[in-house]
C-alpha cells in the first residue's frame, strides 16, 4: 500500500495559501490557481504517507465510507484515472467535500495516534481537480428509462446526490430549487473564496447531460402545492435542508443593523457573481460583531474582511478549546480543538466564553454597541460571571448560531409529514416519512450537519426510493438514517 516507509520518511505538508495581503482584495479561492494545482508538487509524497494500517479507521471517520487507502495508493503510483474511479464510487462530489468538509477522516487516521495524520482531504481534492482537467469526469446517462418520475426538493448536496443516483438508475428526476439558480447553500451560502462556483456549475452541467432536470425559481409549497407535486410524481425526496435559523431573544434585538448570517452571505455571493443587490447588507467601514464561532461565522468574517470592515469581533459562548486533543476526546473521535480557517488568518478577534446581554442603539434606532458578559459552565449550564460586563462597538451584528430545523410553513405543513422531537422531518430506517412515497434526506431529516453526511444521506435515500419504486436496487446505501458516527 503506497510507500511502506512513507510515513517514516515524510512529514505532513498541506497546500500553501496565497498571501493574506493579496487574497483579501479579491474573491478568488485562497489557493493559487486552485487547491488541486497547488497540491500537485507534494501530493504524491503525501499520499505515500498512508501506512497500510490494516484496519483503516479513516473509513469509520468518513460518513461516505470513502475507500481512502486505495485512492491514496493509486495517487502515489500516478494512476489518477483509477483514483477518481475509486473516489467516485462512494462520493458524487469530491470537489465540494475536498473544499468544505472538516475532514473527520483525518482525526480518525491511524497515523494520527502519535503523528500528524495523512492529508486525506488534500489528496481528495487533488484527485478530482486533476480528473476534471484530464477529462476523466464524464456524464453517465442511464442505459434505459424506468418510466418512473421523482421530484427532489432542494438542490444542496443531499438533493444533488439523490438526484444524480436516481437519474443514473433510469428514473426521470426533476430537482426543484426556490432560488434563481441551483446549488442551495453551495451557491449562495458558501463564499467564493472558499469554493468558486465554477466547481458547482460544471457538476450541474454534467447532471443535466445525464438527464436530470432542474427547475430553479420554483418555491414548492407556494408556486407548486404539495397536492400538485404528489399528483405529478411517483415519489418525492425532501432535501430542503435545515434553514430555520436560531435567533437571539435579548433586549435591543429589534434594532436595525442586526441580521442573520443567511441574510448577509447570500447577498454578498450574488454581488460577487455580478448580480445587482438592492439594499445590500455590507460591512464597509463598520464595526462588525459575529455571534457564533463555527464555519458560518468564519464565512461572515472572511466576507466582512473583503468588504473593508473597520473591525471584526467573533463571539463564542463556549470556552476557548485547547490546541491539542483533549484527554476526554481520544482517537479516533473528532476532537474539539482550536482551529484556524483561512478567514481567521486574515483579520478579526475571537472572544470566547461570553454571552450577549443586550444590543444598544442610537437615536435613529440603529445598533451602535453590544453589551456582553463572561460566562462559565457550571452543572451543565452557563452562569454569568459577576463584574465582567462590558460594551463593544457594533454597527453590524451577524447571527451565525446555526439552524433549528426545516421551515414548517408551506410544503412540510401541506404534506402533513410527522416531525421528530427536534422538529426535523421524521423518517424510518429507509428514509421514508410518515406519508407514503415521500422520503427525506440530509439536514431536513437529520438536523444541521456536515456536507459529507448530506451527500451520504442523499445516496442512501436514493437507494431507498429506487427500491420503493422497483422492488429492489443496485444503488449503494452507505448508512441507515439512525446511524451516528463515532466522531462529533
Amino acid at each position: 500500500m503506497a510507500d511502506p516507509k512513507g510515513f517514516l520518511k515524510h512529514g505532513r505538508e498541506v497546500a500553501t495559501r496565497r498571501p493574506v495581503e493579496e487574497r483579501v482584495h479579491d474573491w478568488n479561492e485562497v489557493y493559487p490557481d486552485g487547491v488541486g494545482r497547488a497540491l500537485l508538487p507534494i501530493i504524491g509524497t503525501q499520499a505515500g504517507r498512508c501506512m497500510d494500517c490494516g484496519i483503516p479507521f479513516c473509513h469509520q471517520g468518513c460518513p461516505l465510507g470513502n475507500i481512502i487507502p486505495e485512492w491514496n495508493d493509486l495517487v502515489w503510483r500516478g494512476d489518477w484515472e483509477g483514483a477518481i474511479e475509486r473516489l467516485h464510487a462512494t462520493n458524487n462530489f469530491p470537489e465540494f467535500t475536498g473544499r468544505l468538509c472538516p475532514a473527520p477522516c483525518e482525526t480518525a487516521c491511524v497515523l494520527g495516534i502519535n503523528q500528524d495524520p495523512v492529508t486525506i482531504k488534500n489528496v481528495e481534492v487533488a484527485i478530482i481537480d486533476k480528473a476534471w482537467e484530464s477529462g476523466y469526469v464524464r456524464p453517465q446517462p442511464p442505459e434505459w428509462l424506468s418510466g418512473r418520475t421523482i421530484a427532489v426538493i432542494g438542490s444542496g448536496p443531499a438533493g444533488l446526490a439523490a438526484a444524480q443516483q436516481l437519474t443514473r438508475a433510469g428514473h426521470t428526476v426533476a430537482v426543484y430549487e426556490r432560488a434563481d439558480k441551483v446549488g442551495g447553500l453551495l451557491r449562495y451560502g458558501i463564499p467564493e473564496f472558499k469554493m468558486e462556483k465554477k466547481h458547482l456549475d460544471r457538476r450541474v452541467d454534467q447532471m443535466k447531460r445525464e438527464g436530470t432536470v432542474f427547475r430553479a425559481g420554483v418555491d414548492v409549497g407556494t408556486d407548486l402545492t404539495a397536492a400538485q407535486l404528489r399528483d405529478r410524481y411517483d415519489a418525492v425526496v425532501l432535501a430542503m435542508g435545515a434553514t430555520e435559523p436560531r435567533d437571539l431573544d435579548v433586549p435591543g434585538r429589534q434594532l436595525a443593523g442586526i441580521h442573520q448570517a443567511m441574510e448577509y452571505l447570500p447577498q454578498s455571493n450574488r454581488a460577487c457573481l455580478g448580480a445587482e443587490v438592492e439594499g445590500q447588507i455590507r460591512a464597509d467601514g463598520k464595526h462588525v460583531v459575529i455571534i457564533g464561532g463555527g464555519d458560518t461565522g468564519a464565512d461572515c468574517l472572511g466576507t466582512a474582511t473583503r468588504q473593508g470592515a473597520a473591525s471584526i469581533t467573533q463571539l463564542e459562548i463556549m470556552a476557548e478549546p485547547p490546541v491539542e486533543r483533549p484527554a476526554g476526546q481520544p482517537w479516533p473521535t473528532y476532537p474539539m480543538t482550536f482551529r484556524v480557517s483561512s478567514a481567521h488568518e486574515e483579520a478579526g478577534e475571537r472572544v470566547y466564553a461570553v454571552s450577549t446581554q443586550e444590543f444598544l442603539g442610537d437615536d435613529d434606532g440603529h445598533v451602535r454597541a453590544l453589551r456582553l458578559v463572561e460566562v462559565a459552565l457550571s452543572d451543565g449550564r452557563f452562569q454569568e460571571v459577576a463584574g465582567t460586563e462590558r460594551e463593544i462597538p457594533a454597527d453590524l451584528v451577524l447571527f451565525a448560531m446555526g439552524f433549528v430545523g426545516p421551515e414548517k410553513p408551506g410544503l412540510v405543513e401541506q404534506l402533513g409529514v410527522d416531525l421528530d422531537e427536534r422538529g426535523n422531518v421524521a423518517r424510518d430506517a429507509h428514509y421514508a416519512t410518515s406519508v407514503d412515497g415521500v422520503f427525506v434526506a440530509g439536514d431536513a431529516g437529520r438536523g444541521q450537519s456536515l456536507i459529507v453526511w448530506a451527500i451520504a444521506e442523499g445516496r442512501a435515500a436514493a437507494a431507498a426510493v429506487d427500491a420503493y419504486l422497483t422492488g429492489s436496487t443496485n444503488l449503494p446505501a452507505p448508512i441507515p438514517p439512525t446511524a451516528r458516527p463515532l466522531v462529533v
